[in-house]
């Protein structure tokens, strides 16, 4: 039996939808591969997100680990931060008005002993200037690292 040139268009096309079907794809508003695993990565990670738009300090040293530490990605030690100096710098919260802070997640890597999340981010605050409020935004690619403690996320670096 021989196959009409539109029938073979046909199949190909059929067969490709097919395939296109069976692909995971990723998370919505990701460049993350949707699965049970990266869901339960970026659903953590919101919970951060959420805990630094709403300002709550307390909500998010509770997401974060006591052997918290960041070395901001410069060999010079001035930079860095600990569990308690990170305590310290979110108590400036309360001086700003707004936040919003928006991520777009680019990959989540497993490793033996922690979990790599790499995003860019949108960070814009209102602040009181002695002239007026004012808005600052910063536009900024980061990694958090995530570590399991008593079976629960908590972040190691990288805020």
């Amino acid at each position: 039996m021989r196959m009409t040139r539109s029938t073979a268009w046909l199949l190909l096309f059929a067969g490709l939808s097919a395939l296109a079907g069976c692909s995971t794809g990723n998370i919505p508003n990701t460049d993350v591969a949707d699965n049970s695993e990266n869901r339960e990565v970026l659903e953590f990670v919101e919970r951060y997100r959420h805990a630094v738009e709403r300002r709550r300090v307390g909500e998010i040293l509770t997401l974060v680990s006591e052997r918290f530490f960041d070395d901001n990605g410069t060999i010079q030690t001035e930079d860095d931060r600990d569990y308690d100096q990170l305590r310290e710098e979110l108590g400036r919260f309360e001086e700003l008005l707004d936040v919003r802070y928006e991520m777009r997640y680019r990959r989540v890597t497993f490793r033996s002993d922690r979990v790599l999340v790499d995003f860019t981010y949108t960070a814009s605050f209102k602040i009181a200037t002695p002239t007026g409020d004012r808005w600052e935004t910063r536009l900024r690619d980061n990694r958090i690292e995530l570590v399991r403690e008593s079976g629960e996320f908590r972040i190691i670096s990288g805020i």
